[in-house]
């Protein structure tokens, strides 16, 4: 029999602690946000679907996010166990310089349209977390605001190279005199892909206003008293447009640039210089040739050519072969701080995370973007603890699997013969 009684007061009270309410409404749905997909859904409520699409999608079917996004989810990773993990250090030297987490923010255009803070808020963010920010040619912010947001930090410049030359160049030298240490020169955008959700929305700058897009909006009156009492939207490093995203990137970007452009771009440029949006083994090997210091395996986060490489599975093999001279980076599908592990596990000296900052800026601006850097650093830690390891230089591809999915089926001899022709012409 159970013996029961009245309970005593005093016996409850350890028992029963109330929570506070929290009474700033940002700050409650941040705090709540346990992982970027928590971010990803206040951002969808907070945020009209023109711009939110435009974050969230990529290019036709979407399948190159896809098979980004599955790879992660395909890792297996194998911890050590009864170490000594009380203490984790999570500092590495990127480029030649300490950074406190081994990612940081990726170049992403529009971004006030998301939110009006915009770059300024992630190069803040980014500059308080000791991790490096990026702004983008196509950014909505000054390279001269970028600065003051961020006078300590360190700043990346990213490039695309336009049909006018001159007005690259110009971008690259008000960079210099800002203080950015790097240039990021993206190569996998000769032409806009088909980013169909942004043609459907008719995504554009200024917005364009339909009756479908004033519907969608009337939810989420906030964005629009951001949008209309502050500064206009425009492009802070170019001239003013009005069109689509694809309209206006297939009237200004070069798709005759080659090589012999990229070691001309490299010469112009003081500070340290990577190339981004590096998909093969072979290209790796020549860009490596002209003497970079990084190479950033990405596929634009899906955003350009549908059925793209994979990175991450691109990573272990571009590692081993010129890893030694040339440092690493990985960009595409990174979702968690697990993601980031096993990809320095795998060989990558650096990460950049595009979405999950963005998804931090539409939930709740600077603290929004400064809880997806918590969030995520958080889950380094605790991987790294679990995995049984003290900082970034003790993980080893041993700590990973890539399970397989998917795997190319086997080509005929005459077939192998005839695209290594193909490749050895181009």
């Amino acid at each position: 029999m159970v013996e029961r009684r009245f309970p005593n007061p005093r016996d409850l009270a350890p028992l029963m602690q109330f929570k506070m309410p929290e009474l700033n409404g940002r700050k409650r749905r941040l705090d709540a946000a346990l992982t970027i997909a928590d971010l990803r859904d206040i951002a969808k409520r907070r945020t009209p679907k023109a711009p939110f699409d435009y974050t969230d999608g990529s290019a036709e079917a979407e399948i190159s996010l896809g098979r980004a996004r599955q790879a992660f989810q395909d890792v297996e990773f194998h911890p050590a166990i009864l170490r000594d993990v009380e203490h984790v250090n999570t500092r590495s030297t990127v480029l030649g310089q300490e950074v406190a987490m081994p990612f940081g923010i990726a170049p992403t255009g529009f971004t006030r349209m998301m939110h009006t803070e915009g770059e300024v808020a992630g190069a803040g963010a980014a500059g308080a977390a000791g991790i490096p920010f990026s702004l983008s040619t196509m950014g909505t912010s000054s390279i001269e605001d970028v600065k003051a947001a961020n006078p300590n930090g360190r700043n990346w410049f990213q490039l695309y190279m336009w049909k006018d030359r001159d007005r690259s160049m110009a971008l690259v030298e008000r960079a210099i005199a800002s203080g950015f240490d790097t240039l990021l020169v993206t190569v996998d955008v000769p032409v806009a892909g088909a980013r169909l959700r942004d043609k459907r929305n008719g995504m554009s700058i200024p917005p364009a206003l339909t009756p479908m897009t004033v519907i969608n909006a009337l939810p989420r009156p906030w964005w629009w008293v951001d949008f209309l009492t502050t500064e206009p939207l425009s492009f802070a490093s170019l001239d003013r447009w009005s069109g689509t995203v694809g309209e206006l990137i297939d009237s200004m970007f070069d798709p005759t640039v080659t090589y012999e452009d990229l070691k001309w771009i490299k010469d112009q440029w003081p500070g340290k210089f990577v190339v981004k949006g590096v998909q093969t083994l072979d290209d790796a090997k020549r860009v490596a040739d002209i003497g970079v210091d990084g190479i950033t395996l990405s596929n634009h986060g899906g955003r350009q050519l549908d059925r793209a490489p994979i990175p991450f599975h691109l990573l272990p093999e571009v590692v081993r072969e010129i890893g030694n001279d040339t440092e690493i980076h990985l960009d595409t599908g990174i979702m968690s701080g697990a993601d980031i592990v096993a990809s320095v596990a795998l060989g990558a000296r650096f990460t950049m995370i595009g979405r999950a900052y963005l998804y931090g800026l539409m939930a709740g601006g600077r603290e929004g973007v400064d809880r997806a850097i918590e969030i995520l650093s958080g889950e380094i830690i605790r991987t790294m603890q679990l995995l049984g390891v003290n900082s970034l230089d003790e993980l080893t591809p041993g700590h990973v699997t890539q399970l397989q999915r998917l795997a190319p089926r086997a080509v005929a001899p005459e077939v192998a013969a005839a695209a290594a022709t193909t490749r050895a012409r181009t």
